[in-house]
């Protein structure tokens, strides 16, 4: 196979453990022994002729060539076969992955046009395929389970891509009550020999620190190694589900200079609405390694832990948690921002402090001097539900395009940066998902009276008014039977785990 000429890239832990691995063994492993998340050793750099390079290729094409530089132990070959095999399929509703809708003021990057209909299928259909090559380039002979905890979208995105994959078993926890009706519905219909879905009676931080305290068991796991069972994680923790993302900003790049909307080199900004801070951190990435970006502006509906922290330098989840129209974004405990706290300072240690003192208090402060420098970069603020559907209503009405909820929240964040800066440089906003997810809110912001409407009537009263047609992946939800009812406590999570990894 042809090899590629690049450095030889290792990845290592956040909290510092002294363990390198190269990408594979990162990616098949997820989440470092002693807690912390992989990081790349150094920073592959790319140049304006890069970043040219891009304007006519496909979305396949660049996203090799993006990957090409991080994953240095897999081969061209294997990095191309692995991107044909997640994109270069039925899955995807649009020629060109992640399309740009352009208007004239901003750019709407379109992250949603696969199987699932949310942007995490951009690293899920692609993760398992990663997954997969590197168990075979390292040998393994142990199952790999992967255990995810899900505020919506990444459950379901996983589960697609896991599907039926060889050695692999997937494991789905979501909050109980905390996912929309349509989210639930395509999780608990899932097909696949190596599925299991189970409601954790809880909120999504409360599903992730289960699934987090498992991973970090290590009585547990030797328990697990003894079945010849492995976890591994699907959710944003894992490298080979975070460096998939970056490809994106550069391909939204190479769009706005083919339509002629910014030229070669021009600086661009970035909003993203933010959860788990990996979809925005993938955005920090592509920055760092030469893509013309000014400023990156994180998103953040009432659960506004992110916001708080980008202003303050404190992070502190000690506060009411809200449901709210934008459910994926309902967290307030975002695991990746510990690798930007890693990138930023250096120093593991000191990481691996904040980190404890999270776990231990639900605080911590970072200081002045290292907030101004996150600040040269980050920008943040948040939006309330009725902000949110105001900006749906006048964006429909202004430019006859649907928003999602978590778009919005994003659009309008947008909104009050342009307005508190005066920046006019072109704005993209990262739609995060398709309008037919959230249905029922996005039609309550259109003004259309839902009362009475089922899921599926939804679906149908908001194809009348927008011009993109309903996912068929949503739509083939009305004939699907559901397959999975399991519920358990946050307690009885690691029993449910030992259960599946034996069945």
């Amino acid at each position: 196979m042809e090899k590629k000429e690049a450095v030889d890239l290792k990845y290592s832990s956040t909290r510092g453990n002294g363990v390198k691995l190269d990408s594979a063994q990162a990616i098949i492993q997820g989440l470092a022994a002693d807690g912390g998340l992989f990081v790349p050793d150094s920073m592959p750099k790319v140049d304006a002729a890069f970043i040219a390079s891009l304007g006519e290729l496909s979305y396949e094409e660049r996203a090799a060539k993006v990957l090409g530089l991080f994953l240095t132990d897999y081969t061209a070959d294997e990095i191309a076969g692995c991107v044909a095999r997640a994109y270069g399929n039925h899955k995807f509703d649009a020629a060109m992955r992640a399309p740009v809708r352009i208007f004239d003021d901003l750019g709407v990057l379109e992250l949603w046009h696969g199987p699932t209909s949310a942007f995490k299928d951009m690293a899920l259909q692609l993760l398992p395929q990663l997954m997969s090559t590197a168990l075979k380039k390292t040998g393994e002979q142990d199952k790999v389970l992967i255990l995810v905890a899900t505020s919506g979208d990444t459950g379901k995105a996983a589960l697609e891509g896991f599907c039926d994959v060889d050695q692999i078993k997937i494991m789905v926890f979501y909050p109980e009550g905390g996912v929309s009706r349509i989210q639930q519905l395509q999780m608990l219909t899932q097909e696949g020999a190596n599925v299991n879905v189970t409601a954790v009676r809880g909120n999504f931080d409360d599903a992730q620190s289960g699934v987090k305290s498992i991973f970090s068991d290590k009585a547990f796991n030797e328990e697990l190694g003894k079945k010849g069972v492995k976890l591994s994680s699907a959710n944003s923790i894992n490298w080979g589900r975070l460096v998939p993302q970056i490809v994106y900003y550069f391909s939204a790049y190479a769009d706005l200079v083919k339509a002629g909307k910014i030229e070669a080199g021009d600086e661009i900004n970035f909003t993203v609405p933010t959860g788990n801070f990996g979809d925005i951190l993938a955005g920090f990435y592509a920055k760092c390694m030469g893509l013309p970006v000014h400023k990156l502006i994180c998103a953040s509906n009432a659960n506004n832990v992110l916001t708080d922290f980008l202003r303050t330098g404190v992070y502190d989840r000690n506060r009411d948690f809200y449901k709210t129209i934008t459910p994926s974004m309902d967290i307030l405990i975002s695991s990746n921002l510990e690798r930007l706290l890693y990138h930023m300072t250096g120093d593991t240690a000191r990481v691996a402090g904040w980190m404890q003192e999270l776990s231990a208090t639900g605080r911590y402060d970072i200081g002045a001097e290292l907030l101004q420098k996150i600040q040269q970069t980050f920008w943040a603020d948040w939006t309330s539900d009725a902000d949110t559907k105001e900006l749906i209503g006048r964006v429909y009405k202004d430019k006859h395009y649907v928003p999602d909820t978590h778009t919005a929240v994003a659009w309008k964040v947008a909104e009050n940066y342009q307005q508190a800066t005066g920046d006019d440089r072109y704005m993209v906003i990262a739609s995060t998902a398709s309008p037919y997810k959230f249905n029922g809110s996005v039609l309550e912001a259109l003004g259309v009276d839902t009362a009475g409407l089922d899921e599926f009537a939804m679906l149908d009263r908001l194809q009348e008014l927008n011009d993109d047609p309903t996912p068929q992946g949503l739509a083939s939800l009305r004939t699907k039977a559901q397959r999975h009812d399991d519920v358990c406590a946050c307690e009885g999570m690691r029993q449910a785990v030992l259960a599946f990894a034996e069945a």
